[in-house]
């Protein structure tokens, strides 16, 4: 098939891109390349998928139509996977605008793209953030999601609400993903993970929120990208169970659905950062802070419509993702400082 990803510059859009290559898709690749964290590790990533004959990129943000416009029209894409956003809690509350523009004006850009270019199937990327205040675990798509904490959880609510419209109005057919707490090699700077690991390796302390005493349902990239592809290729059709008095947030009468893609196995920080200890070979120096502003206290995700509707079923344990992540860092900023 022809898809077209955006972000695939980044994280979890450039592991995506890879898998759909092998399997002889044709990816079309759209990122900005934004500096909210390294551009050089973006575009090591996009090194990875460059040297494909049927991987081609374009630099764009979602909010200039007239790129957005002519990447539909000559391309042609079957599918698409928005994975481009205005990523980030925290930067949410000193940026809100930055998330307006992409996560807001960029979404409607992809979805009348896909109207005007009769895409068989949009995917997009919703957030384990649009639960907010809930505290019923574990977290589940049939729960309303109407008290968010930061705005970029709201973004990621509209998009839902958005994407609902285009499948009601215009039978797109769409499918939304509300990722929880990806990690693994080639991940973001800005994560957890990413952080601990360079902060104990350096010799530094390490800032722990809630003093660690809140749980994350973690999830390897591996999973994530598993999970996306079976829905990717899994396009919804109308819920013939649909009941109007009594409405289901995660379905519809249109051909939308909306998914919980998580571990099903909440983790807390401290054992968290106990397997990052492990991996690294030294104990961590801790710092101890309260929740912060736009935080949520714990999530776990009731996966099991996906399971039902893909066979979706995560295996990678923290025990497992942690020390390959921790090898990946290892490799690639040594080869970074013996090549500077």
């Amino acid at each position: 098939m022809r898809i077209l990803v955006t972000g695939a510059a980044g994280f979890i859009g450039s592991a995506l891109s890879e898998r759909l290559l092998a399997r002889g898709d044709e990816v079309l690749g759209l990122d900005n390349l934004n500096d909210y964290y390294d551009v050089r590790l973006k575009l090591a990533r996009l090194a990875r998928l460059t040297p494909h004959a049927k991987f081609r990129f374009v630099k764009a943000s979602l909010q200039d139509r007239e790129s957005i416009d002519a990447a539909f029209a000559e391309f042609a894409p079957q599918r698409v996977v928005n994975l481009a956003a205005q990523a980030g809690v925290r930067y949410s509350l000193e940026n809100p605008r930055a998330y307006v523009e992409s996560n807001l004006t960029g979404f409607i850009n992809i979805l009348e793209g896909c109207r005007g270019g009769k895409v068989e199937h949009l995917v997009y990327a919703s957030s384990s953030s649009v639960y907010g205040a809930n505290r019923k675990l574990p977290f589940s798509v049939r729960d309303a999601v109407d008290h968010p904490v930061s705005l970029y959880a709201a973004t990621k609510k509209a998009n839902e609400l958005m994407a609902h419209t285009y499948s009601h109005l215009y039978g797109l057919p769409t499918t939304g993903l509300r990722f929880f707490t990806v990690y693994g090699p080639w991940g973001r700077p800005d994560m957890a993970l990413f952080l601990f690991t360079r902060k104990i390796l350096a010799g530094e302390p390490i800032e722990v929120f809630n003093h660690g005493r809140h749980s994350r349902d973690f999830t390897y990239i591996d999973d994530i990208v598993e999970g996306v592809i079976r829905s990717l290729d899994h396009v919804p059709a109308g819920d013939a169970a649909f009941d109007p008095m009594q409405p289901n947030p995660g379905s519809s009468n249109a051909p939308y659905r909306v998914y919980n893609i998580g571990n099903h196995a909440p983790v807390e920080l401290t054992r968290y950062i106990e397997a990052i200890e492990t991996a690294v070979g030294r104990k961590a120096e801790k710092i101890l802070k309260p929740l912060q502003p736009g935080d949520v206290p714990d999530t776990y995700a009731d996966v099991s419509e996906l399971m039902r509707d893909v066979d979706y079923a995560p295996s990678t344990p923290i025990e497992v993702g942690i020390p390959r992540f921790v090898e990946w860092y290892r490799a690639y900023y040594n080869e970074a400082k013996t090549q500077a």
